[in-house]
């Protein structure tokens, strides 16, 4: 289902270019840094409509987050606005004004940030913060908020939104507290939502149903949307109009179709040659033959976790599987399916209810002390979320250093230029060792993170949604050193996305999950190409494709 603008909508955007809810004219941004000034926006211009949706799309670092955050007076202490103005629903915003934009967010513009480990208050239940948007603003009473706040997050797609409301942020998964973070950004019924990658962090499934749900509340009450996104396979199906940014600047901007079918400047180009969403099917990895023993099995693994609201939750619950060496075994699902509590268990991160995990024949649940510490040297993981795995206290270098240091490998000369050769494989220049978390954008933090984990030449490497926060163009280098590394190093992979197109880039195999069990597994050709389970279709059927693109209005 494609985002329709309703008739009114559409009406209003024909008869006069000038009803634009909002207009940026000439925007000007620049952060402070010790390095110097570093322009981050250079004179965008654009224009969004009542209820028309426009998607802003670029690289990590082209500057979409700052246009975000600026429209809504959250720019950090080292921004400044050097010129420009922005209008919203004829009226000039002025960023010195907080109680002229407190008046703004929440009310009349709502907005989904990208990162929401960062976003939420990790000592309040998550109901109470989607309910407080409505008690802010003096929409409802205590008592209405909190009952509209179910209906909110059940929209959202949470299963069991009596329970969930009742949980803390820590207890949810990474797509389950993005959904939260939707709820409270639509809790007021805005004008304009301004959505930061709002489905980085979920599966297919539930993307569309985010996504959905923007459709119906624009068809009902005109919603504007600024969606903004590395996902140009979204943008393709979800958007009137694509607006491309590069550098600060607006390189190319027309109606989704026609960027599309026709892009004009050589890096919309090549954007859209490195989109895997937008990649032909049926290009599959031949699985490489399995010789021995597995280098990773489980075998009837099961785990329960008790909610501090009460009741219990299953995220796994008998799953088995083998991992051979030199292959890559991915585990897809919906967010909250068990995917990475499996992932964890493997680790010996969590330790299971039930079932063994064998690594290279060593049984891992009963492995202490130094025999484990060794094991552990063989296996490293890359975590989904850049911005929680980076100390921001230490500098690149150190950071990608620590592992050599913990297992004294190396004296302080040859530990520096593994370094340099970590970043050089990951598509960072070497000064960045001299950088901190804070000066790299989410894409560069995952490289670093990524760097880090290979940094002792393990066997197996345990991404869990490694390429989630990248760009298309970055994801695609990635997942090519990650092929390199694979037939360099005879690395072993579990490979743990929601993201069914770069599975189907990078995977031998695939086992499916959902609600904490495996219900389909095989090599990745048979489950794209003739999925047996009705819950592997409804996901394969979940992928954006360009054929829901649409034209003009």
């Amino acid at each position: 289902m494609t985002i329709v603008s309703s008739p009114r909508a559409s009406a209003e955007r024909t008869a006069s270019e000038a009803v634009s809810l909002l207009r940026i004219d000439d925007l000007r941004v620049r952060y402070r840094s010790d390095s110097g000034d570093v322009t981050a926006l250079t004179g965008v211009s654009l224009e969004v409509a009542r209820g028309e949706v426009v998607a802003l799309v670029g690289e990590s670092g082209s500057g979409k987050s700052t246009l975000a955050q600026a429209v809504i007076g959250l720019l950090g202490s080292n921004a400044e606005i050097t010129g420009g103005t922005i209008d919203f629903d004829g009226e000039v915003i002025d960023p010195r004004s907080e109680r002229a934009l407190r008046r703004l967010r929440g009310a009349r513009i709502g907005f989904v940030p990208q990162d929401p480990g960062l976003s939420l208050n990790p000592v309040r239940r998550v109901g109470d913060q989607v309910a407080e948007t409505l008690i802010v603003h003096r929409l409802a009473d205590r008592r209405s908020a909190r009952e509209r706040a179910l209906e909110l997050l059940d929209d959202a797609g949470l299963d069991r939104p009596e329970l969930r409301a009742a949980q803390y942020p820590h207890e949810l998964s990474g797509g389950q507290r993005q959904r939260v973070l939707i709820a409270s950004a639509l809790a007021a019924r805005p004008e304009l939502v301004i959505a930061d990658e709002p489905t980085s962090a979920l599966d297919a499934t539930v993307a569309r149903r985010v996504l959905d749900r923007l459709a119906a509340q624009i068809a009902a009450e005109g919603t504007a949307v600024l969606l903004i996104t590395h996902d140009l396979a979204v943008a393709a199906e979800r958007a009137d109009r694509i607006v491309v940014l590069n550098g600060g600047e607006i390189v190319e901007s027309g109606p989704t179709a026609a960027v599309l079918a026709a892009p004009r400047h050589p890096y919309t180009r090549r954007l859209l040659a490195a989109s895997p969403s937008l990649a032909p099917a049926g290009d599959y990895r031949t699985p490489r033959p399995r010789e021995g023993a597995p280098l990773l099995a489980l075998r009837e693994v099961r785990k329960r976790f008790r909610a501090q609201a009460g009741g219990s939750v299953t995220a796994v619950d008998g799953v088995g599987f083998e991992l051979h060496r030199g292959e890559t075994l991915s585990l897809v699902g919906e967010s909250g399916s068990g995917k990475s509590t499996t992932a964890r268990i493997a680790l010996r991160l969590t330790d299971p209810d039930g079932g063994r995990v064998t690594f290279d024949g060593h049984e891992l649940t009963e492995v202490r002390g130094a025999r484990l510490r060794a094991l552990r040297r063989r296996f490293q993981v890359v975590y989904q979320n850049p911005y929680a795995s980076l100390d921001p206290r230490w500098r690149v270098g150190t950071i990608i250093e620590e592992p050599l240091r913990a297992y004294r490998v190396g004296d302080r000369a040859a530990r520096r230029a593994r370094v340099a050769e970590l970043l050089g494989q990951v598509a960072l220049p070497e000064r960045f060792a001299e950088r901190r978390p804070a000066e790299l954008s989410g894409g560069q933090r995952q490289r670093v993170a990524i760097a880090r984990a290979l940094a002792l030449h393990p066997d197996l490497l345990v991404l869990d949604e490694p390429v989630s926060a990248l760009d298309a163009s970055v994801q695609a280098q990635i997942l090519e050193l990650l092929d390199r590394l694979q037939a360099e190093l005879a690395l072993s992979y579990l490979f743990i996305s929601h993201d069914l197109a770069v599975v189907r880039r990078i995977s031998d195999h695939v086992a499916v999950m959902r609600h904490g069990r495996i219900v389909e597994t095989g090599p990745t050709a048979a489950i794209f190409g003739d999925p047996r389970h009705e819950y592997t279709r409804e996901l394969l059927s979940a992928i954006p494709t360009p054929a829901g693109a649409k034209g003009p209005s």
